[in-house]
């Protein structure tokens, strides 16, 4: 894996999703490394010779970038840390940087959103606690570690995941489990809404978009650990597939008492 240092010249983005007003992304690349990722279209920018998964750019001016950006009065609106990455990269126990850039951000009174995979974000708790308005998720894609491992080889393991949903719900964070991408035949929907009930105020969740350039890498995995469902994920899924899963989503939702806040189809 290769890591670097970089200089950014801007940090604070508009955002395209719905959810968010801004992005900000601490570093380029992801040492996740997760077989599905969606995000892995972000290689072709950076020069880097490495697959997807093995690299990291760490915008290392980032905290000093972002507070000259709110000199400038931005209109106040909620900042989604990471779209493109995530904040919480096994590297950020060192540099620090989403931690630095919470702290400006409060000070600047702006609510944030937080989505990863990572344990390592119930650390900054007691700047979570300080916000007016703040969420933070975690991905759940599977409870079922060694489906993990084969998808999700870096990240932190499902249980993990699921006790700092707890620990931060606990302390009055809003929290919510984004359930994506939903894995055919892999995914275990009730087991997930079992694990997280009583955790989290609400839940996302995602369909698996296999048009990403992600295609060939999944169907390697399911080639050497799941040889039984390949030909279901060579021959894709329609939408009676998905309208099908949705159903059970809305089902769940209604018998574990957890609001379904959306379900997001490619």
């Amino acid at each position: 894996m290769k890591i670097n240092t970089i200089q950014c010249k801007t940090l604070l983005t508009k955002s395209r999703l719905p959810e968010a007003d801004y992005c900000i992304n601490p570093y380029v690349g992801c040492l996740h490394a997760c077989v599905y990722c969606y995000a892995r279209f972000m290689r072709r920018f950076t020069g880097h010779d490495e697959p997807w998964g093995y690299f990291l750019d760490v915008k290392i001016n980032a905290p000093e970038i972002l507070a000259r950006e709110l000199t400038r009065k931005p209109k106040r609106g909620v900042v989604l840390l990471g779209s493109v990455t995530d904040a919480y990269q096994p590297v950020e126990q060192k540099y620090r940087l989403t931690r630095a850039i919470l702290e400006i951000l409060l000070q600047h009174d702006f609510p944030v959103s937080v989505l990863t995979k990572s344990n390592l974000v119930v650390r900054d708790l007691d700047l979570f606690k300080q916000f007016s308005k703040c969420e933070v998720g975690l991905t759940i894609t599977t409870t079922d570690q060694k489906i993990a491992r084969n998808f999700e080889p870096h990240s932190s393991i499902p249980q993990q995941r699921i006790k700092a949903l707890e620990i931060l719900h606990r302390d009055g964070i809003t929290t919510y489990a984004f359930i994506g991408p939903i894995l055919p035949e892999l995914t275990d929907l009730e087991t997930i809404f079992a694990a997280i009930q009583g955790k989290v105020n609400f839940i996302m969740a995602e369909s698996l978009n296999m048009k990403c350039g992600n295609r060939q890498d999944i169907q390697d995995v399911l080639r050497k650990k799941y040889p039984s469902h390949l030909s279901l994920y060579q021959s894709g899924f329609d939408k009676k597939y998905w309208d099908k899963i949705e159903k059970q989503l809305r089902a769940l939702s209604k018998k574990f008492n957890i609001s379904l806040k959306g379900f997001y189809r490619h």
